[in-house]
């Protein structure tokens, strides 16, 4: 398992949209932009049942996450990893706190009325950054 730095966790724990990149099943690669969380160095994505990327990662765990720090774009981490866990247990909690990181509203308000949450938490396997402010 690679770690994030804390500086990589940092910008990760920013109201900063990630690019998250899974497989269809065909192998092509499918982009969606995510909100992000992080526990230590698992990365959390919170999305809902049906959604595409939840059947790519069933059928192929294999992910890349990116981001520009929101505060400077010329720093930038990205992550390439394993969805080690795709669960329920705490989807709802953790979208409501998102909703607070990202909307400062309490509730997630864009809730389906059968919609099922599913927590992905992503096992980094490499990780690099590029933090160019350091240069300027």
């Amino acid at each position: 398992m690679a770690q994030l730095s804390e500086r990589e966790r940092g910008v990760l724990q920013k109201q900063a949209f990630v690019h998250l990149s899974t497989l269809g099943p065909d192998g092509s690669p499918h982009g969606s932009v995510v909100w992000v969380d992080v526990d230590g160095d698992t990365i959390l994505i919170n999305t809902a049942e049906g959604r595409s990327k939840v059947e790519h990662v069933r059928n192929d765990p294999r992910v890349s996450v990116s981001v520009a720090d929101p505060d400077n774009p010329y720093d930038s981490v990205s992550v390439s990893g394993v969805v080690e866990e795709i669960t329920h247990e705490g989807a709802d909690a953790h979208i409501d706190a998102m909703a607070m990181k990202y909307l400062g509203q309490e509730t997630y308000p864009f809730r389906g009325p059968d919609e099922v949450r599913v927590l992905l938490k992503i096992r980094p396997t490499a990780v690099k950054s590029m933090f160019m402010s350091d240069f300027m």
